[in-house]
């Protein structure tokens, strides 16, 4: 297996890189030519005191090694496979806290807890909720649009609905939920300049979420209502979340489920305006399986990355105990040995066994059916309320090592 021709110091989570673009071009080399392929990075860059780690390109490969905690392991080093070079290992060890970077027996302990407010009937409790939300939030975009009609979809239609469910989930009360969306944006947007937040203060507003969500549980264990929250800290008898534990629970809720989701929904709109015939059949039909051609099309995380347990071949490579793996799930998504026509934007495609969810394993994605929800909810209110809507400008991505994230998305209605 012969090394992919990418120029010298190329490194898949730059996040110069990821601002510019998504790199399908290299993905798809690196999936012919060197589908597991050592990507040597400057010491310390990552945050990690290491050299580099391994990236796994092909579908196949991403979701053996997530289907393999016992030989890859998210706890290590945690799942994000770059953080900002000046970050302390103790800043790295804390966020092991969040269940995104536990491995079983923990990780198992904790999901069994968590999954209580997740299963079908709490999400179909919310679901007239968010209906409503989403046309309020269409209604009030329209209302607000400029003179010459535009309007940055990002900010007054994308980034709320993910928020309120994530709030509506946990019983946040409406007036403290605008501080809670103002934490989370601050949590991942460390690092792009243009927002000037630096990792202390994200790291500030981490921390102010876990103290806020410290406090409803306590609360809720003095007092306990008809929400997760109680069913989560409140119940009799063993097997709930100790008050930290909730705090680092609506952590991964407040990034894991809400940049995700808002990324989605955002690509999804992009991506009907620029595939017009798309939009029109989504408009007439509404097919139940647009929204999983959504999050393949955006695939909201192009990565994450686990560390080796044991020494271990894949994809004809040997890795070592202690190297660090980069999942693609950008690339994955777009393995022409799985999809047909990978790079065409198609709504009807089924069956569609994408990886915008994780891999299978202990860490798929908990919230797929919320996420799922909300992204139907919200385009169903766009096309009953905005169907002719148009695209005033290109989008403005984020500087990010991992998230493939729209911050601007300018749009008109006629």
């Amino acid at each position: 297996m012969h090394c992919p021709a990418l120029p010298e110091g190329f490194d898949f989570t730059d996040p110069d890189l990821l601002q510019a673009r998504v790199p399908h071009p290299e993905f798809a080399q690196m999936r012919q030519t060197a589908p597991v392929w050592w990507c040597a990075q400057p010491p310390g860059i990552s945050g990690f005191d290491d050299e580099g780690y391994w990236a796994v390109t092909r579908h196949a490969d991403v979701k053996y090694v997530s289907t393999h905690p016992e030989l890859f392991s998210s706890n290590t080093n945690t799942a994000v496979i770059r953080f900002n070079e000046s970050i302390s290992r103790d800043q790295i060890e804390v966020q092991k806290l969040i269940m995104l970077n536990m491995d079983p027996p923990e990780h198992t302990r904790v999901r069994q807890i968590v999954q209580r407010g997740f299963t079908p009937r709490a999400i179909r409790s919310l679901e007239e909720a968010l209906r409503n939300r989403a046309r309020s939030i269409v209604e009030t975009a329209i209302a607000g649009a400029a003179d010459d009609n535009t309007f940055d979809f990002v900010t007054n239609i994308a980034v709320e609905l993910p928020l309120q469910a994530i709030a509506e989930l946990i019983g946040v009360p409406q007036e403290d939920r605008t501080k809670i969306f103002d934490w989370s944006n601050k949590m991942a947007a460390y690092d792009d300049p243009e927002y000037a937040i630096t990792e202390e203060v994200g790291t500030e507003a981490a921390m102010e979420i876990v103290t806020y969500a410290m406090n409803l549980a306590a609360a809720r264990k003095e007092c306990p209502a008809k929400d997760i929250v109680s069913q989560l800290v409140a119940a009799e008898g063993e097997g709930n979340l100790g008050s930290d534990e909730f705090g680092f629970f609506v952590i991964l809720l407040a990034v894991a489920g809400n940049e995700t989701t808002r990324n989605a929904i955002s690509h999804g709109m992009h991506a009907f305006l620029t595939h017009p015939e798309q939009w029109e059949l989504y408009k007439r039909d509404r097919p139940e399986t647009a929204a999983e051609e959504i999050v393949r099309w955006a695939t909201p995380v192009v990565s994450f990355q686990r560390t080796a347990t044991a020494d271990v071949e894949l994809g004809g490579q040997q890795i070592k105990k202690g190297d660090r793996v980069g999942l693609f799930y950008s690339s994955a998504n777009n393995d022409p040995e799985v999809f047909d026509a990978p790079q065409q934007f198609d709504i009807t495609r089924d069956p569609n066994p994408h990886l915008g969810f994780g891999g299978g394993g202990p860490h798929f994605c908990l919230g797929k059916s919320l996420a799922v929800l909300e992204i139907n909810l919200i385009f169903n209110a766009i096309a009953d309320a905005l169907p002719d809507l148009k695209l005033a400008g290109a989008p403005r991505r984020l500087r990010s090592a991992w998230l493939n994230g729209i911050k601007e998305l300018q749009v008109s209605r006629d």
